[in-house]
């Protein structure tokens, strides 16, 4: 079966982490984001999978390479403008027609059951298929409302005092080639708005496949740090080093991740961190809740719109995480 990895995000919210690299291509404990999600794939057969690319193309093509070491066959299909999350699939169609296909979005670290999935699918004979969570915490990923296993309306943001925890969608579907239909050709279009709301007008059947399972979402700084610790607490640890750290034996370094040749000095105290590559934290220094590059890569760049505000200490530039 083949599969399509959305990969073309900015990734807005995660700057300064993605100052150097695109969103995918974010090392989690020492793999691509989006390798988690090739290595997904390649657990249920899903070996021929494309890849889309916009923002820094190479930072993602650098972290995939041809997809062996993560179980899969790649391709990648650039976008030079970028086309939305059904204007992807229309720029990848002749990979993808032919057969039932799956799409995750490139940002996904997960474990749900992709064949039960598959059997909702079929036994349904739904044009798509969404998988779907409950969120007994209303974050705010936009609510899908159900009806007997199909998917009935695509709602706002929770309301925080609703009864029953809602349905959120995983950024995971299963489509039939026959969803290209209601893709507009050549241009920018949305899979809600665009595609499965005009289908579902239609009478098409867009089934609902409820599940439980892990699954994060790594699409902020604090998601980034809170998902990485506790993918580390389940290993047993609170603390991940990339290549050549160089920690002195008087620092204090607890529930962290530094990435490539981070070095923290004598007396530094570090906690609740996320270091960059090659950041130095100077003999004494505290860094808490924060996220912390070189600032020669943020020098003279205008910081994205969503992106958290920081300041440049030294030859550091450093992100609250308390903001």
């Amino acid at each position: 079966m083949k599969a399509m990895i959305l990969a073309a995000g900015y990734g807005e919210r995660l700057w300064p982490l993605t100052s150097d690299r695109t969103k995918p291509a974010l090392p989690v404990l020492g793999t691509p984001l989006v390798g988690y999600v090739a290595q997904y794939l390649a657990r249920y057969g899903c070996e021929d999978v494309i890849v889309n690319l916009h923002h820094q193309p190479e930072s993602v093509r650098r972290a995939l390479g041809n997809g062996s070491q993560f179980g899969v066959r790649l391709q990648y299909v650039h976008e030079p403008v970028i086309l939305g999350t059904s204007g992807a699939l229309d720029n990848a169609r002749e990979f993808l027609e032919g057969d039932t296909f799956v799409v995750v979005n490139g940002k996904l670290i997960t474990d749900l059951d992709l064949r039960a999935a598959l059997q909702t699918h079929w036994k349904r004979k739904a044009l798509a298929t969404l998988v779907l969570l409950r969120n007994p915490k209303h974050e705010r990923f936009s609510v899908v409302e159900t009806n007997d296993g199909l998917v009935t309306r695509f709602a706002g943001m929770p309301a925080p005092a609703a009864a029953e925890p809602p349905l959120m969608f995983t950024g995971i579907h299963i489509l039939e080639p026959r969803i290209f239909e209601y893709i507009p050709r050549g241009g920018f279009s949305d899979s809600v708005s665009d595609v499965y709301v005009p289908a579902m007008a239609s009478g098409e059947r867009i089934a609902a496949h409820v599940t439980e399972g892990m699954w994060y979402e790594l699409s902020t700084l604090r998601r980034y740090l809170d998902i990485s610790l506790a993918l580390l607490r389940d290993r047993g640890e609170d603390l991940y080093t990339g290549r050549n750290p160089s920690i002195d034996i008087a620092a204090e370094v607890h529930d962290s991740v530094l990435w490539d040749d981070v070095t923290v000095e004598r007396g530094a105290h570090v906690r609740g961190a996320v270091l960059g590559d090659g950041v130095r934290i100077p003999a004494g220094e505290r860094v808490e809740d924060a996220v912390v590059v070189r600032a020669d890569l943020v020098s003279g760049v205008t910081p994205p719109a969503k992106a958290l505000k920081g300041q440049v200490l030294g030859d550091n530039f450093v992100v609250s995480l308390s903001q």
